[in-house]
């Protein structure tokens, strides 16, 4: 991905789109995230997510005061085989002790990112556990439609847009030998040029593979 100089989250719609804020080079931005996995290893992500509530429900024994646990990404394959209850409990009871009303905090546990949030304090404690993860539901071929979707509020921006698809899957949907799907997502693409006034969006997509950028069809380095 771009780097950038500032990012702040600002949240997740109903369609499970990860939203920031963000300056690059001087210029501000909007940066959409989608975490997505295919529909046939959906029951992959189901069993991470218990690991993940399972924690969050100990830990809240140990702490003071109401929290949210906002999972931003995971390795789900990963962790269905190293994923240890106990030490997401500690690290999570460990970084809400240092919390005050208001504060936000970024933890990382082996592949997952959160953010703890403490809302409000309470002699009690309660974590609320979300989340947002897309099952990708449609054939590989018609994951342009995915990516359409997602920039149909973003046709004419007076910012630039960044989008981020971060596939899950240990069969990743992006599929350079898909011939049919390559050919609707470079129509998708090119439709955008002309539809630009100011700036076109970036699309990115990444996954175990590593990541791409759709438009110029360029490998990122990690």
């Amino acid at each position: 991905m771009p780097l950038f100089d500032e990012i702040s989250y600002v949240g997740h719609n109903e369609d499970k789109v990860r939203q920031y804020q963000a300056v690059r080079e001087g210029q501000a931005c909007v940066l959409l995230a989608l975490n997505f996995i295919r529909n046939d290893e959906k029951i992959l992500w189901d069993a991470v997510e218990d690991f993940l509530k399972r924690s969050t429900i100990n830990a809240a024994s140990g702490v003071r005061g109401i929290f949210i646990f906002d999972l931003l990404t995971i390795d789900i394959h990963k962790e269905i085989k190293t994923f240890k209850h106990a030490e997401l409990t500690s690290l999570i009871m460990n970084t809400a002790v240092k919390l005050s009303p208001g504060q936000i905090r970024m933890i990382k546990y082996s592949s997952a990112y959160v953010l703890l949030h403490k809302t409000v304090a309470y002699d009690w404690g309660k974590i609320a556990f979300k989340t947002a993860v897309n099952v990708f539901k449609d054939k590989p071929d018609y994951l342009d439609l995915l990516i359409k979707q997602l920039l149909k509020d973003f046709i004419f921006p007076h910012d630039p847009v960044i989008l981020l698809l971060n596939d899950l899957s240990q069969n990743p949907v992006f599929d350079l030998q898909n011939s049919t799907q390559q050919m609707r997502i470079k129509k998708v693409m090119d439709d955008l040029i002309p539809n630009s006034v100011e700036f076109i969006p970036e699309v990115y997509i990444q996954d175990k593979n590593g990541a791409r950028e759709l438009l110029s069809g360029s490998n990122l380095e990690n």
